[in-house]
């Protein structure tokens, strides 16, 4: 489950961004907002630039985000792995053997409890914590569950990253280009 030392998990939201990160020197990344016709041709240039790559199953537009969406994308297009907010999508991406990210938002302390009871129910390989800007939160969740953590959402420069990494992330995931070409350099 480790990344090789990337620590940024570019997020794919238009094809011309999935074009800068086939000649990136990044391994890992996510897709964002992906139409079903499109899963299986932009995972066959993913698997021929050798780029593994996390599906965010809520995003994808034209497929229902539930188990059966789910079994169908772990059979058909193999994902490196899933991202989702939904309890039944993770536990269905563990079962076929998919990578499989809790993605979960953060907005007061309920929302946190509620988190943890999802997380404990469905025990994911990964962590989202959105929005990422939070450092003690990411070091809480992290020392709370033992999970590695993606912070993700409104990081948006160099210090953020570092803040998030800092406080115990293992990845950011973020659609910023300048962050991605910041750190490809390292």
């Amino acid at each position: 489950m480790s990344f090789h030392g990337q620590q940024i998990l570019p997020a794919i939201r238009k094809v011309k961004d999935f074009e800068r990160m086939l000649d990136s020197p990044y391994q890992y990344g996510v897709f964002l907002d992906l139409h079903i016709s499109r899963l299986k041709s932009i995972y066959r240039l993913a698997e021929q630039h050798k780029k593994k790559m996390f599906l965010h199953v809520d995003l994808v537009q034209g497929l229902k985000s539930d188990e059966y969406a789910t079994e169908y994308i772990c059979q058909e297009i193999k994902p490196y792995g899933v991202i989702s907010t939904k309890g039944n999508v993770i536990l269905k991406a563990k079962q076929k053997g998919v990578y499989a990210t809790q993605r979960v938002f953060l907005l007061d302390s309920s929302s946190l409890q509620k988190s943890y009871s999802l997380i404990e129910r469905t025990n994911p390989d990964y962590i989202e914590l959105l929005p990422g800007l939070m450092p003690k939160l990411i070091r809480e969740v992290r020392k709370s569950t033992g999970k590695p953590i993606f912070a993700g959402g409104l990081i948006e420069t160099i210090e953020e990253v570092e803040q998030a990494i800092e406080a115990g992330a293992s990845a950011i995931t973020t659609s910023e280009i300048a962050i991605w070409k910041h750190f490809e350099k390292r």
